[in-house]
């Protein structure tokens, strides 16, 4: 082996065995060269080699880096079953020009002082900045939250923790659509809170079912999500909206408004412009952006305030200083837009997926909607269909897992469309549609 690769297979085995890292910065050529007593041309052809094998990344200017591993498909290509399961459970939507444009902002994050101020604790009230750059980026429709009313937590489940903590006392009631978000069952069994179902239609939850709820005894808050209704991809329309806040006023009940799917369809004013003086309006960055950093955002009423921040607090609830200074640069500087747009790009192509491969079935979504509900053929049941999907590597999720009552779960399952490249959701899809038109004892057919 020429001198080059040896040093180049040297230099590959520390980056496997951990010893340099992504985004660890590899020295100077020259430097280098000095180093392992080798020529600078040889150097040279060594960093041209690693780059080669996809091991490290140049940047003019700044010098030459680890690369981190790229992520593999979940599955391979659509003649074959995937190794690894597909996971139709988990729903974070990425495209692939996600990390450059998050990482761009960055880089003046990265100077000792930016960053040690960003690594200082902050509070539920964060920073002027971050107030201001969040109020910017939850306005829709005109409707123009006050940054003062802005409250942060480091996540959207934990917003969603501190508004039930705060305005719903332990052995109280929470109203929420009879199919919900799973987590808040969650949330709500910790704090010791009974979750009432309230029946839904075609527009979402029934005023109707709120007050008859409240009535039998009375709710101390109601959960809702009237964009993109998690499991059932609903949106409000203004009429029942504007129902739904005129309901909660005369009842003299709060609303927590779970807006984390708004992004997809913004085109509405929330329920906190239509109740501003009881609705908790909560929301992330987690499907906006990613996962692995992330912010969530409560916009609070003033009477609330104080109970939410407390709550916050007693939780352990509070944002990362690094990930809400992120957050604002990220806002300012477009690039939460831009991943924004590409995302509901992406969001139809699946979409266009669903429709092709589960025709013919009840399936119901939008096409805005990074999940869909399927009504299931009768010979099927649904926690036979997820066995059965799980013997073929595939993990659905079962209609129990959103009921608000377990005695009332539909016959369906819900798909999230949003996580796995575009052939393993092929292959998913084709293979899930071969299951369901297929008797409950039958393979897929051949």
């Amino acid at each position: 082996m020429r001198d080059y690769q040896k040093v180049a297979e040297a230099v590959a085995a520390d980056i496997a065995a951990g010893r340099l890292r992504p985004g660890d910065r590899l020295p100077p050529q020259r430097r280098f060269a000095r180093d392992r007593g080798i020529a600078p041309s040889t150097a040279a052809r060594v960093y041209r080699e690693l780059a080669r094998r996809g091991l490290t990344v140049g940047e003019v200017g700044r010098g030459t880096f680890v690369r981190a591993a790229e992520s593999r498909p979940a599955g391979p290509a659509l003649s074959a079953p995937p190794q690894q399961p597909v996971n139709l459970e988990l729903n974070y939507p990425v495209v692939p020009e996600q990390a450059a444009l998050l990482s761009d902002p960055l880089g003046g994050l990265l100077r000792p002082d930016a960053l040690e101020a960003a690594l200082r604790p902050v509070g539920p009230t964060g920073t002027p900045e971050a107030r201001t750059a969040a109020a910017r980026l939850l306005a829709r429709a005109d409707w123009h939250p006050r940054p003062e009313q802005l409250l942060f937590t480091g996540n959207g489940r934990q917003a969603i923790s501190a508004a039930v903590a705060a305005l719903v006392p332990p052995g109280g009631r929470l109203g929420a659509e009879e199919l919900t978000y799973p987590v808040l069952k969650s949330i709500a069994g910790r704090l010791g809170v009974s979750v009432v179902p309230l029946a839904m239609d075609g527009d979402g939850v029934r005023p109707d079912a709120l007050a008859a709820a409240h009535r039998t005894a009375p709710l101390h808050a109601v959960y809702v999500q009237p964009a993109l209704h998690n499991p059932l991809s609903l949106t409000m329309p203004p009429a029942r909206r504007a129902e739904l806040a005129t309901t909660v006023r005369r009842l003299d009940v709060p609303l927590i408004e779970d807006a984390i799917w708004a992004f997809l369809h913004d085109d509405l004013p929330p329920l906190a412009a239509l109740a501003p003086e009881r609705t908790v309006l909560v929301d992330s960055l987690s499907k906006r952006l990613a996962p692995g950093l992330t912010v969530g955002f409560a916009v609070v009423p003033d009477a609330s305030a104080a109970a939410v921040e407390a709550a916050v607090r007693s939780g352990g609830w509070v944002p990362s200083g690094f990930a809400l200074e992120a957050a604002t640069r990220w806002e300012a500087s477009g690039t939460v837009e831009a991943l924004v747009r590409a995302k509901r790009r992406e969001v139809q192509r699946r979409q266009d997926l669903a429709a092709r491969h589960l025709a013919g079935f009840a399936v119901r979504t939008d096409p805005r909607s990074c999940f869909c509900w399927w009504e299931l053929p009768p010979a099927w049941r649904a926690d036979m269909f997820v066995a059965a999907a799980a013997r073929h590597g595939i993990a659905v999720t079962p209609a129990s897992a959103f009921t608000a009552d377990p005695q009332r779960a539909p016959n369906a399952v819900r798909l999230g469309l949003a996580s796995p490249d575009p052939e393993t959701l092929t292959w998913a899809l084709r293979t899930l549609a071969s299951v369901a038109a297929s008797p409950p004892d039958a393979g897929i057919p051949a």
